[in-house]
């Protein structure tokens, strides 16, 4: 199966959506790199990136789920890097 690599930027403005947002991670976690997140207390919000490398469908589907999370606002970065699992 063909993956990319891709890295997600996420912005959470609203704390409630924190759990909703670790429980759509965990079912992906097979697929990301690393994760790194920096609170921002100034702007009370907090930023989180994900590197990830999976095939297509999934990290548009990852990004689509949590795109509807209330509170998280999300885009993603895809690499010309291309390989296969």
């Amino acid at each position: 199966m063909e993956t990319r690599v891709a890295v997600m930027s996420i912005i959470v403005e609203d704390m409630q959506s924190v759990d909703k947002l670790n429980a759509v991670l965990h079912e992906y976690g097979k697929y990301i790199i690393g994760r790194m997140g920096l609170p921002y207390h100034k702007k009370k919000i907090h930023i989180v990136s994900i590197a990830l490398d999976a095939p297509q469908d999934e990290i548009s589907t990852l990004a689509g789920k949590l795109g509807n999370v209330e509170g998280i606002s999300v885009k993603t970065a895809y690499s010309g890097v291309v390989g296969h699992e």
